[in-house]
Formats: structure tokens, C-alpha cells, sequence
């Protein structure tokens, strides 16, 4: 699994509040399908001044023959150069080449967003992904999760920027109005960040970096957007006019965002995450050193989504890795591993939430060291089972965490076996284990005890712990 409508390494949305009125999917840490190499965040309109004596026109590369671009009329070129020249003088970071806009009706922009980024997921890997979701109780079994995809950027999608031809991919044909103009600040700087730190070379920032660890990747894109997010707060301090101002609150008072309101709960404040703790990571930052504080983290860079939700523990408190090795075997036929990761606090967190209060699954989470998951599916039969090794920072907190799963595994299933250490539980159509050693915690789901106990009895537990 990778985390879900937290990948969209690239595509621009709108969702109510304020503070993140221009939601830009950076990495893929998500379920969501991964984005093409070079995709970075983007939103109404995008970066980097024109060179003097450029028409006043946006530049083609289209992705396919239907596509038709808008012209860029003067008097909006005219406010994004002045926009940028703010951001630069507010931020510090300096564009070093050009960046070339596409304008495309709203029609146009969804169906290269569509084609971009869900062109290459298959169903298969949409169900996979499900199931991972499912068996964390995060996802109803059976969930669509690409036809809910196919939705959402209908509905959200506002454009995107692609740092391999470092163009962006924006809507066009309407008013550069107050939401646009304090999208375009966040989203400039994006610009600035890919050319002053390069998102892909230098910040390892890639579909296939953020596939291997999701943490890191999590961790990243919330410095990416708190640093954006930061920034066009201060812009809206500074430089946004009284009209600008009501245009923005008349916008939210209208806006509604009916398929992003029906998505699972976990999925919305997932969606949020890098925008909402991200932006007071980077506050955090900014006010111990200014935007040299913030530079600062582009050289050492934050690992885990616990360094962004703790940021005292930045840079110290690094994710140790926790060894799981394959135990597919022990299932026998038909048995196909689907998935390798890690889960990491804000995921433990998210799920323990399903079933226990939010301040409960936040405290039970906190103590995290690191961990590793393996997740496996049987397709003739439908079953799925999961099996996760973490590690804690004390003894103390794996006992929390535990006790944590004790409670949500009666919630979720009723009746539990076990002593102290080691809680068992049963239903019609699944099973799950709990269980500490030391400083570390086993957690096992599965369709019934037979594969449940398979599984605990080829896992090495207590793990190898780096």
C-alpha cells in the first residue's frame, strides 16, 4: 500500500480552509496511483518569470492532440510576474532559468491529470491497495478505489507541475482573481524549491524513492508544503489586497467539494496532513531561524512523519528500520505478498482511530521507533492477512501501544484470549494477534486463527532492530 491521496506527486487541488486552498499532491506515499517521474506541486497558474520579450502566450507540449490551450492574456502575466517578484523578495530563493506555463480548460486539464496519473494504475493495483487498506480497517471491503480517484480529480484537480519538462499544467479561461493569486504564491513557490534544492536529484524526491519509504517520502513532502504554506500566509499578510481578501472568503463560502466530504474520514485528514503539521513543522523552524532555519532542513532532510508531528525530535530522532523477513511461505498455495513497508506514527495513529477516542490513538502512537509490514492476498479465495513488526522509543510505549491494540481489537472483534503479553482474538471471517516483547510489538491480522497462527509461528520476534 501506499498511503492514499497522499501521493499525487504533482496534481493541484482545492479543498475548503483557508490554509490550504490549493491542495498539491507532492510524493507518493499513498494508494494512490504513483505519479509519472518529475511531477511536483502546482495549482492555478504556476512559476518562474517569463523571459523579457516572450509573448504573452502559454507554451505547448501537449500530451495529446485533444488538447487545447488557452492564451495568457497580459494583464494576468502581468500579476503572476508581480507575484513572483513578492514571493522571492519574501522567501529569499531565486529562480535560476525560466518555467514555461500551459493553460487548459478545466475539461482538458482533467483529462491529462486522468491520463498522467491514473493512465498507468491498474485495476489490479487499486485492489491490491484496497485490500492492504481493508485489512487496516481504513477501507470498507470492496471499496472502488480508483473509480473514487477518477472522481475526486474531477471534482479537485486544478493543475499541476511537471519538473521533468518544468512546465505547468494549469486551468485557464477565467478571473485571476484572490484565490488564484494567493494559489499562484504557494504554488511558485514550488518553483523555487525544485530549482534551488531539485526535487528529483537532489532531494531524492521520486516515484520510486517514495515507493521504498514512505516515511521519508511523508516526511519530505510536508517540509515541501508547510514551506509553501508558510510562505503564502505571509504573502496574504503582506500583499494581498482588501479585494483580494473578500474574493478568497467569498470563494469558501461557496465552494463545495461533495466527493472529498464522502471519502473515509482517515482518507480526509491524510489528505491534510502534509498542509496541516507540515505547515507547524515548518513554523517551527522558521521561528527558532528565520527562512535560513527552513533552508536548513533542505540539507537534512526530515525522515518520518513522527519527526513532522514531534518537531522537538527533528533531526535527532531518526525511524530505526525493523527486519520482517518473508514469511509468505507459511500460507501455502495461492498466496501472493502484495505489499512492503512501513506504516509509521500518523498511519498507526489513523488507524487506531477507526476504533478508539482520536487523543487515545494519538498518545498510543507516539512512542514510535520504526516498522515494517508485509502484506499478502489470496485471489482464489479472497483473503488477505497482514503482519506488522514495530519497534518503540522506551518499553513503556510499547506496552501503550499494545494495550491500544488490546482495545481496538475488542472493538473490532469482541471476545479476546491471552494473557499479558499476548492477545488473541477471533471472529467469522478474521483473526488478529497482539503481542510485546521488550520494546517491541507484533501485530498479525489475518481471515482465521489457522493462518494467523501460521504466520506467528514463522515470524522471528522479537525483530532485528537497526
Amino acid at each position: 500500500m501506499h498511503k492514499p491521496l497522499s501521493s499525487i506527486l504533482a496534481i493541484a487541488f482545492l479543498t475548503t480552509g483557508l490554509a490550504c486552498n490549493s491542495i498539491t499532491r507532492l510524493v507518493p506515499w499513498s494508494s494512490q496511483p504513483t505519479p509519472p517521474a518529475g511531477t511536483a506541486g502546482a495549482a492555478i497558474l504556476l512559476p518562474t518569470p517569463i523571459p523579457s520579450g516572450t509573448p504573452a502566450q502559454a507554451a505547448a507540449t501537449p500530451s495529446s492532440g485533444s488538447e487545447t490551450e488557452l492564451p495568457l492574456g497580459p494583464e494576468s502575466l502581468a500579476k503572476m510576474e508581480e507575484i513572483e517578484q513578492q514571493v522571492i523578495t519574501l522567501r529569499g530563493l531565486y529562480p535560476n532559468r525560466p518555467s514555461d506555463r500551459t493553460l487548459l480548460s478545466p475539461d482538458h486539464l482533467r483529462q491529462r491529470v486522468i491520463d498522467d496519473f491514473l493512465g498507468d494504475y491498474t485495476p489490479e493495483e487499486a485492489q491490491d491497495d484496497a485490500h492492504v487498506l481493508a485489512l487496516l480497517g481504513l477501507l470498507e471491503p470492496g471499496f472502488d478505489l480508483i473509480e473514487f480517484y477518477l472522481e475526486l480529480y474531477s471534482e479537485q484537480v486544478a493543475g499541476y507541475y511537471d519538473d521533468e519538462v518544468k512546465r505547468m499544467f494549469v486551468v485557464g479561461g477565467g478571473d485571476f482573481g484572490g484565490p488564484e493569486r494567493l494559489t499562484y504564491a504557494h504554488e511558485f513557490v514550488h518553483a523555487l524549491q525544485d530549482q534551488t534544492y531539485d526535487f528529483q536529484g537532489g532531494l531524492k524526491f521520486t516515484d520510486e524513492d517514495c515507493e521504498a519509504d514512505t516515511e521519508r517520502c511523508a516526511g519530505i513532502q510536508s517540509l515541501v508544503e508547510g514551506d509553501a504554506s508558510l510562505l503564502e500566509e505571509q504573502w496574504a499578510r503582506t500583499y494581498a489586497t482588501e479585494q483580494d481578501i473578500n474574493e478568497i472568503v467569498d470563494f469558501y463560502n461557496n465552494y463545495e467539494s461533495p466527493v472529498f466530504d464522502r471519502a473515509p474520514e482517515y482518507m480526509k485528514q491524510d489528505f491534510l496532513f502534509p498542509y496541516v503539521q507540515g505547515s507547524e513543522f515548518v513554523r517551527s523552524l522558521y521561528l527558532e531561524g528565520r527562512w535560513a532555519g527552513v533552508d536548513a532542513a533542505y540539507q537534512d532532510l526530515p525522515l518520518s512523519t513522527e519527526q513532522i508531528l514531534h518537531p522537538e525530535r527533528y533531526p535527532d530522532d531518526k525511524p530505526r528500520r525493523v527486519a520482517l523477513p518473508d514469511v509468505g511461505e507459511a500460507l501455502g498455495e495461492g498466496w501472493r505478498e502484495i505489499d512492503l513497508n512501513n506504516l509509521g506514527e500518523w498511519y498507526l495513529r489513523l488507524t487506531l482511530m477507526e476504533e478508539l477516542p482520536e487523543a487515545t490513538a494519538a498518545a498510543a502512537a507516539e512512542g514510535w521507533g520504526g516498522d515494517t509490514y508485509r502484506a499478502f492476498h489470496n485471489d482464489s479465495t479472497g483473503e488477505s492477512a497482514l503482519v506488522l513488526a514495530s519497534s518503540w522509543d522506551r518499553m513503556a510505549d510499547a506496552e501503550e501501544f499494545l494495550l491500544a491494540l488490546r482495545a481496538y481489537g475488542d472493538q473490532r472483534l469482541g471476545r479476546r484470549e491471552g494473557d499479558t503479553r499476548q492477545f488473541r482474538w477471533e471472529a467469522a471471517d478474521e483473526a488478529m494477534l497482539a503481542e510485546r516483547a521488550s520494546d517491541q510489538v507484533l501485530w498479525i491480522i489475518a481471515p482465521n486463527a489457522e493462518i494467523r497462527d501460521a504466520l506467528r509461528q514463522a515470524v522471528l520476534f522479537p525483530a532485528d532492530v537497526e
